[in-house]
């Protein structure tokens, strides 16, 4: 099986503009390829975490990836895909979360002997000026194919601002450079993306000719990962200090049935002939598989260590209720009102609940308990004192566990 024919049966691939050459330039490891990270937070997130495999995946076949930091639009914002605008951003904020991305994504991409590269759009697209993107670059676009672009007929019924409609032309330019300046001839990108990805490659057509080989090619990786990145409680970080190794192993213990063997296709390295014997698993069968997978994906983000630790620690989370290796909630002095605590606060707290509103919904709704006793009172106080020296386990739901502890 070639290396193309594998994303696809592992259902990587939505739809190519030139798939005949796509298939050889990966095959033959002569691909330069990049795709896009918005540096909006700290650290990089379960969505951007599919796109690294993938880059990973494609670069021990031999082709080079070009990770690129969005530090240029993340200065405007991006609509794409979105009822409202992003926030936008100071620059330190922008060169802090770049610098973070670029340690993250080491543990995924061998940037050494430019193997792979690491670049920012505000490299080039500060320095532009109107008349240069005027003349450089709008001269290229149609307005009315721009109006017809997905990400814009969402935005038209409330109003698109002019700083919206310049995206496109903003990420399609990026793709000339990068075709220009590092022979990059491939992209990546999901469904929300897919309309300024083409313009990046009618850009290059036009300007260069038809003879320029610019492919691009929209996943079905980024569209899954857009949807599995968030649970009730909020991001699936890669930084363990936002996400423990131990609450990411969960995450990937608790998909969904008929998402466990799409997970192991997609995101792991496991040979498709071990997967594909998993595809007939029920029950407790079907419970391994989700092991397999969490494990798989905690070793590839934390190290095999982490991942030992928090295999381990679920199993013995599901065998007798508690664990050594639970994430923690540390409580401190601050933190308590006459010697207590709310319940709709210790939530919150302890990170099981995103708001005192979402806390109040679970606890009415008989989904939390602390040390195996079920709390239906959204008004009940739990006392410093009866923490004590091991501390106490709180469950929200089925399959979700903390231990607070005061310090």
């Amino acid at each position: 099986m070639t290396v193309y024919d594998e994303l696809v049966v592992r259902g990587l691939i939505a739809q190519v503009t030139d798939e005949e050459e796509i298939k050889k330039l990966i095959n033959e490891g002569k691909a330069v390829f990049y795709i896009g990270f918005d540096p909006t937070a700290d650290s990089l997130h379960v969505g951007h975490f599919m796109a690294l495999c993938l880059m990973k995946r494609l670069q021990m076949a031999g082709n080079k990836p070009i990770a690129l930091i969005g530090g240029g639009t993340a200065m405007v914002g991006d609509p794409s895909g979105r009822t409202d605008m992003r926030q936008m951003m100071t620059q330190e904020m922008i060169d802090h979360n770049a610098e973070c991305f670029k340690k993250q994504m080491s543990r995924f991409i061998d940037f050494s002997d430019d193997k792979a590269l690491l670049v920012n759009n505000a490299d080039w697209l500060m320095d532009l000026n109107y008349v240069d993107v005027l003349r450089r670059i709008g001269a290229y676009f149609s307005v009315n194919r721009m109006l017809n672009a997905e990400c814009y007929k969402q935005r038209m019924e409330k109003g698109l601002s002019f700083l919206e409609f310049n995206y496109m032309i903003m990420q399609s330019y990026d793709f000339y450079v990068l075709f220009q300046k590092y022979g990059c001839n491939m992209q990546f990108g999901g469904d929300d993306q897919w309309s300024n990805m083409l313009g990046g490659t009618r850009l290059i057509h036009s300007k260069l000719g038809k003879d320029a080989y610019a492919m691009t090619i929209n996943l079905l990786l980024n569209s899954e990962g857009k949807k599995m990145g968030k649970t009730q409680a909020g991001a699936v970080w890669l930084d363990p200090n936002k996400t423990s190794p131990f609450d990411f192993y969960q995450y990937w213990r608790n998909v969904a049935d008929a998402d466990a063997l799409k997970c192991l296709r997609m995101l792991t390295f496991l040979p498709l002939e071990q997967i594909d014997e998993m595809k007939d698993w029920e029950g407790s069968q079907l419970n391994k598989a989700k092991e397999i997978l969490a494990f798989e994906l905690t070793k590839l983000v934390h190290g095999e260590e982490e991942a030992n630790k928090a295999q381990e620690g679920a199993r013995a989370l599901f065998s007798s209720g508690n664990a050594a290796e639970m994430p923690e909630a540390v409580l401190t002095e601050e933190d308590f009102e006459e010697g207590t605590i709310g319940i709709l606060r210790l939530l919150v707290k302890a990170g099981l609940a995103s708001s005192n509103g979402d806390a109040r919904r679970n606890v009415e709704q008989g989904g939390v308990a602390i040390d195996g006793e079920k709390v239906t009172d959204a008004k009940a106080v739990i006392e410093k004192d009866s923490i004590g020296e091991d501390g106490i386990v709180i469950k929200r739901g089925k399959k979700k566990f903390i231990k607070v502890v005061f310090r």
